[in-house]
């Protein structure tokens, strides 16, 4: 419950007005007027960083939040760009207990941010290692549609190519189409099956391995053959509703210790697919949202 308390100059109000304050809008990549007062970042960017509402982060900075969940500590922290002994101070002020090590963490170091931010309008997107989505930027939701327009728990890659029953998990707004699907479907079991090495005792990963061995056939299937691989690379065609297909390459990277992906998307230099993409980036995100959907075959 939110009460009325007297904020602490070292509480979980002022630490997040601090690190608020010392984040330049660049390293979030955002873009800088030239009226602009402010040397960090402001509320309403920071509330949008994170997915909150601008009256929460006031809320929290006042001391009259004090509370909040563990989903938007997360989501505070990747948008602070906070070091991970930071991250878990955070937790705390919090009074919640830090993620434990071994487990899947979402946390996106500030290095990795840093490379992010330099990659400027190229589509990338960063899933945890149990192909959890956890940040996008403008290109990606320009070329594949804004994942915000769905749940959070629907945002999940494994999800997405192996539906249990009815179920609506939808990562792309539009139809994107895979030249091997049957490929990339083995190629992500045989990652979870590694993830699940790295990290035996995260609740999270082995909830999602059970439900899609008893809900998804094909799953089961693959999982069976005990293969163990990584996820590094596809091709795809995406049927952009205004630029038309688009063909690009997926690369996926994977950061250190987190296992992190980086999945980048990008097309052939000088090709008519790298002319859409840059189109599709410029335009931004179509504001029309078709009804169907697509998981990528």
């Amino acid at each position: 419950m939110d009460g009325m308390t007297t904020p602490s100059e070292d509480g979980l109000g002022a630490m997040i007005r601090t690190w608020r304050n010392r984040l330049p809008p660049s390293a979030a990549m955002l873009r800088v007027g030239r009226r602009r007062r402010a040397a960090g970042l402001r509320r309403e960017e920071l509330a949008d960083l994170a997915g909150v509402s601008v009256d929460y982060v006031v809320r929290l900075e006042q001391g009259r939040a004090t509370t909040p969940s563990e989903s938007t500590v997360a989501s505070l922290a990747r948008a602070l760009q906070l070091s991970g002994p930071e991250r878990d101070h955070l937790y705390r002020l919090a009074r919640l207990v830090p993620p434990a090590t071994g487990t899947i963490s979402a946390h996106i170091p500030p290095g990795v941010q840093r490379v992010l931010a330099r990659l400027g309008d190229v589509a990338v997107a960063v899933f945890a290692a149990d192909w959890h989505l956890v940040w996008w930027n403008r290109g990606w939701a320009a070329l594949l549609g804004d994942p915000a327009a769905s749940a959070p728990w629907t945002r999940n890659f494994a999800r997405y190519r192996f539906p249990i029953g009815a179920e609506s998990t939808r990562l792309t707004q539009w139809p994107v189409n895979e030249r091997d699907p049957d490929l990339t479907d083995a190629a992500v079991v045989a990652d979870l099956r590694r993830a699940t090495g790295r990290f035996p005792d995260d609740p999270r990963l082995a909830r999602l391995v059970r439900e899609l061995r008893d809900g998804n056939g094909q799953f089961a299937e693959l999982w069976a053959t005990g293969a163990v691989g990584e996820h590094r690379e596809d091709h795809k065609v995406i049927e952009h509703p205004s630029v038309g297909e688009v063909t690009v390459d997926c690369d996926v990277l994977t950061d250190g210790d987190t296992e992190l992906k980086i999945v980048i998307l990008t097309a052939e230099p000088g090709s008519a697919d790298e002319t859409k993409l840059r189109l599709a980036s410029i335009a931004g995100p179509p504001v029309r949202v078709p009804t169907g959907g697509s998981r990528g075959r």
